[in-house]
């Protein structure tokens, strides 16, 4: 292996996987029944639980999210478990208290959490700060993330800037988060190269084949001394999933950085999904590549939400405008990198200029806050002319939007009280903060 490391693996397809091509449905029993194999294999780390899972586990698998995590630690002894973490907004679309931010991650990290990929949509690191110094108190492994996207304002120099701040906060290792697809080969190359020279700390590539290139780009990185990659067995791979665990496994294998992971293993536990997916056929999204994101730089959850938005208005002729209108949007608002919660904001946006004729005519409550300033400081500036428009003579805030906030689980307990709810233990105090009437309906069928 001529001195060099090799290529460490996450493996989605216990999250991103299933939350990119199955609307985030797979069951515990599923996971269960192959974790102690997935626990065999050597995988640097398995993504499980964060990202739309909790959400997902209460509405529509009417499943405790927090039982999941702990029935997985049990079986997965090994092999760390990680989570994708909103940084101040956990794992819904608004910034929380920072009492709510705290429980919370001590509660995931007690419950087995061992790596926390934490970011920002904005990539303002004032969101990200708390999460990092909690996580690391907690004793896991805090992983700062640079959220990638291509705009006038986003270059290397950049992202490079934005890793130092996360070092600075106590960051453990940095992930470039590339959720839509578009970083190519050679960025891929110069900007991990950058990062391990310039930051000095292990470096995680996140991205999705939604464009075709995440496979080559991931080659380049390795090239490039990237500590880890994030891929999804087969199964649930492509698309606008990860690249496959194997393929990248096998590219790898001739080089100086192989993983050293069992391709017969692999093979193996594959079969197993590639059984249980029969089980989903309503929610399986078809594996389509679409290079058009490479035009529109529209994340592959985005787009299908937008085409559902259009198709309920029965304005599915529309989608094309909305398309184009998008990259406009995005760019009167300081070119916020469409990840959630920005991709829904300005998606939303998008579909209101087009489906009313007039621009801005309708806005959600949403984009206001954005523009007031409530969701952190945008990359590049909004146009003066629609500021003024959304905030008339209020002055937008510059403060942490967190530092605006009272604690919140003092309320939510006196708020569950008051709906018949007692003995309700942190955990689902947390739980209802995020996502309120999931939880009720939970907790009256418990």
């Amino acid at each position: 292996m001529s001195g060099k490391s090799r290529v460490k693996i996450t493996e989605t397809i216990l999250r991103d996987a299933h939350q990119s091509l199955m609307a985030t449905r797979m069951r515990r029993d599923h996971m269960l029944t192959i974790a102690e194999k997935l626990d065999k294999v050597g995988y640097h780390s398995l993504e499980a639980w964060g990202g739309a899972t909790f959400d997902a586990s209460l509405r529509y698998l009417k499943e405790n999210p927090w039982e999941t995590l702990r029935q997985l630690r049990e079986r997965i002894t090994k092999t760390p478990l990680q989570m994708l973490l909103r940084g101040q907004n956990l794992l819904a679309y608004r910034n929380y208290p920072d009492d709510v931010v705290e429980a919370f991650v001590r509660h995931a990290v007690k419950n087995g959490i061992r790596i926390v990929r934490i970011f920002d949509a904005l990539n303002d690191v004032r969101n990200m700060e708390l999460s990092i110094e909690v996580t690391k108190d907690a004793g896991a492994h805090a992983q700062g993330t640079i959220v990638y996207t291509i705009s006038p304002v986003h270059n290397e120099d950049y992202y490079v800037q934005v890793a130092k701040k996360l070092k600075e906060m106590g960051a453990d290792s940095i992930c470039i988060k590339d959720m839509a697809g578009l970083i190519s080969p050679v960025t891929a190359y110069n900007l991990t190269k950058r990062l391990k020279k310039e930051v000095g700390l292990p470096v995680q590539l996140h991205s999705h084949y939604t464009s075709g290139m995440a496979g080559m780009a991931y080659f380049k990185a390795a090239e490039a001394g990237v500590d880890v990659i994030d891929t999804a067995l087969s199964a649930l791979a492509f698309g606008s999933s990860q690249p496959a665990t194997e393929t990248m496994v096998s590219a790898l294998a001739e080089t100086d950085r192989d993983t050293g992971l069992d391709l017969e293993l692999l093979k193996d536990i594959n079969q197993y999904f590639k059984g249980i997916i029969k089980e989903y056929g309503d929610v399986v999204a078809p594996i389509r590549m679409d290079p058009e994101v490479l035009s529109y730089q529209i994340p592959g959850g985005m787009l299908s939400n937008l085409r559902s938005q259009l198709m309920e208005q029965g304005m599915v002729d529309k989608i094309e405008a909305v398309f184009q209108e998008v990259p406009r949007v995005r760019a009167e608002l300081g070119y916020p990198p469409l990840v959630t919660p920005m991709s829904q904001i300005v998606g939303t946006q998008s579909v209101f200029n087009i489906v009313t004729g007039q621009r801005y005519a309708i806005l959600s409550k949403e984009v206001k806050d954005y523009v007031k300033g409530l969701y952190g400081q945008p990359p590049g500036p909004i146009d003066e002319e629609i500021k003024k428009r959304i905030l008339g003579d209020d002055e937008p805030v510059t403060c942490r939007p967190a530092d605006l906030l009272e604690p919140g689980l003092p309320k939510a307990f006196d708020e569950l009280k008051e709906a018949g709810f007692s003995n309700v233990s942190e955990e689902e105090a947390l739980a209802y903060i995020m996502f309120p009437e999931q939880t009720k309906a939970y907790l009256g069928s418990r």
